[in-house]
Formats: C-alpha cells, structure tokens, sequence
C-alpha cells in the first residue's frame, strides 16, 4: 500500500470522521444498564461475542464484496450488497444508524477536492446504495484510493472495536488504562478475524447476536440515555 492510501485509510478509520459512529453504542448503553456488562471481563465477553457472530460473518465480508464491486464498477452487485447488509439490522435502532452512517460518510465524499470526478457520487443509483450504510461508501473509497482490500478490512475492524471501547469507556465506566487493555488483548485475534471474513463463501454470510439485538431493541425506549437511538 503506497503512502497516501496508508495516510487515507487512517482518515476512514479516525474517531474524528464526522460521521457520527461516536454517538451509538450499538446496544451496549442498555446492557450496561441492566447489568449484562459490569467490569472489562463482561465487556471482553460480548465484544468477542459480537465479533465472532456480526462482524466477521456479516459486517467482513459484505465490506469485501462491495469493495471488490467498486473495483469493478458493478453497480447492480454494490447496490445488492448494500441492501443485504441493510436487511440484516434486526432493530429500528441498528437500521437507522446505518442509513445514518451511511449518509454522514456521503457527504464527507461529496466535499473531497476530487469528488467531481467520482461518478459513483454523481450517479442516483450509487448513491442511493451509498446511503443504505456506512460499508458502501468506506468500501468506495478504498477503491479510489487504492487501498488493499485487507488492509480495507483491517482498518474497518480496528474502527469498529476501537469505537465500542470508547462507548464502554465512558459507560461502565471503564478507566482509560482498562480500554487499552482490551484493545490489547484483542489485537492478536484481528487478523484470523480478516482472514475467516475473506474466506467465507456467499450463501454463509449472515449475523446471530440475539443479545445485542434485544439490547438494542430495549434501547430505543430506555428512560435515560447517553447514546443515540
């Protein structure tokens, strides 16, 4: 990966893009509240949970399928995968923080000084894909800025777990010292994680996190929230 796809994969991956993901706790403000998640042993115990159930079977390799549609230019299967990945969201919560996401990250694509020659952005069809999540467009611009698709994977990843570890950080509340310890202790994991994602074929890719979806679904009315619903 050349220097300045390095550089703009760490612009995709920044807590400070404004896309908001730093204002959902993806169910995990409720669990806290119930008392599911009490220390950094619990939280290790439904992050690894979610990534073995979600991410790595669901989130992985939907990013993969329409980072290699934005490679191609096909449209028809960038906007199947989006909407896949749409459907699987079992809440009212978790689908409108996609479309959310989705929409954020499109008009931060809007404004870059080359956006005028994306024609994915000029175009309906890609742009109403890019709205339906946060995935479409991050998997667009690793494609125009030559990002390697793992490396892509890898960056999303970190994202990912880096921003749930913030979201228990302050909820817990988890100390700071504690965050980069879990961040830590999963580190080692991340790369099977990629390489079972990569792996997978089309028919297997699907999501199975009852718990987070109650949790998420229980959210939406919780009394006093922190978090975006």
């Amino acid at each position: 990966m050349n220097n300045s796809a390095f550089f703009r994969l760490q612009q995709l991956i920044s807590p400070s893009l404004p896309i908001g993901a730093f204002t959902y706790s993806q169910g995990m403000e409720w669990a806290v509240e119930c008392g599911w998640i009490k220390n950094a042993d619990d939280l290790h115990c439904w992050l690894e949970s979610l990534l073995q159930s979600s991410v790595q079977t669901l989130e992985l390799p939907v990013l993969a399928r329409l980072h290699h549609a934005s490679c191609h230019q096909d449209r028809e299967a960038f906007t199947h995968w989006a909407h896949t990945l749409l459907a699987w969201r079992e809440t009212r919560e978790l689908r409108t923080e996609e479309c959310q996401r989705g929409h954020a990250l499109t008009m931060v694509l809007d404004r870059l000084p080359d956006a005028a020659n994306w024609p994915e952005l000029q175009q309906p069809e890609w742009r109403d894909a890019l709205a339906q999540t946060q995935l479409a467009g991050f998997a667009l611009a690793s494609a125009r800025w030559d990002i390697e698709l793992q490396q892509a994977l890898n960056g999303y990843l970190w994202s990912w777990l880096e921003n749930m570890v913030i979201v228990a950080v302050k909820l817990i509340p988890l100390g700071q010292s504690d965050g980069q310890r879990e961040l830590y202790r999963f580190s080692d994991q991340l790369a099977a994680i990629t390489q079972h994602a990569l792996a997978m074929d089309d028919d297997d890719i699907g999501s199975s996190s009852p718990a987070m979806a109650i949790a998420s679904c229980l959210h939406e009315t919780q009394y006093c929230r922190l978090f975006r619903s």
